[in-house]
């Protein structure tokens, strides 16, 4: 069962996102919170395998909330989910460790299936906030090396992670364990002085 909390200050959302969540029979919604102050509070009692997170949000926004959330639960996988599609936004988020990044108009089928992929270690994001992502890394010009004090298996991971590849698929290729492959990246983090997946990919892409 994966464990899901959610944190927007519409009612109405909250409501209705919960519910497809429950629908499912291996998702569970285990709380949900108003505001990112409350959520701060609660969350690490909670433990959620998942974090949906609004942007738009009273007092504290989400990218902050988030910010602060992969300082004090380095292991949550933080999925934005928002209405806003602007690169600043998107890149805002990314970089303060969010995983993947969701429009609120996607279907619930979308959203279901993207609470399982960045479970799963993958980096889910709408069409066109995939587009956003993939037109910024052309245009990137990251200083350094991608060589950058690496070694050759840990380049080998960040070329499957560029390459879209979930922890297990990784495991496969490189016929490593997926305990061994979150070693691999905590080093790759500390060596290129990145602090998620999306990061570490765009310093690789742009070098």
């Amino acid at each position: 069962m994966i464990t899901v909390s959610l944190i927007d200050d519409d009612a109405g959302v909250r409501e209705s996102i919960a519910s497809y969540i429950n629908a499912a029979r291996d998702l569970r919604c285990i709380s949900t919170f108003s505001s990112a102050q409350e959520a701060l509070e609660k969350l690490p009692a909670n433990k959620p395998d998942v974090l949906l997170m609004d942007i738009n949000m009273p007092e504290m926004n989400g990218i902050e909330c988030a910010r602060k959330l992969s300082v004090a639960m380095p292991s949550i996988n933080i999925l934005m989910l928002t209405v806003f599609d602007d690169s600043d936004k998107i890149f805002q988020a990314l970089a303060a460790g969010a995983s993947g990044y969701l429009l609120k108009r996607s279907q619930p089928s979308k959203l279901l299936a993207a609470i399982r992929e960045v479970h799963d270690g993958g980096s889910p994001m709408s069409a066109t906030i995939a587009r956003k992502v993939v037109r910024s890394f052309q245009h990137a010009a990251e200083a350094g090396s991608k060589n950058e004090g690496l070694s050759p298996r840990e380049e080998q991971v960040l070329d499957c992670l560029a390459k879209g590849y979930v922890y297990k698929q990784i495991s496969e290729e490189l016929h490593i364990s997926i305990d061994t492959i979150r070693t691999y990246i905590r080093r790759i983090y500390d060596k290129l002085h990145v602090h998620s997946r999306t990061e570490a990919v765009a310093k690789y892409l742009g070098s």
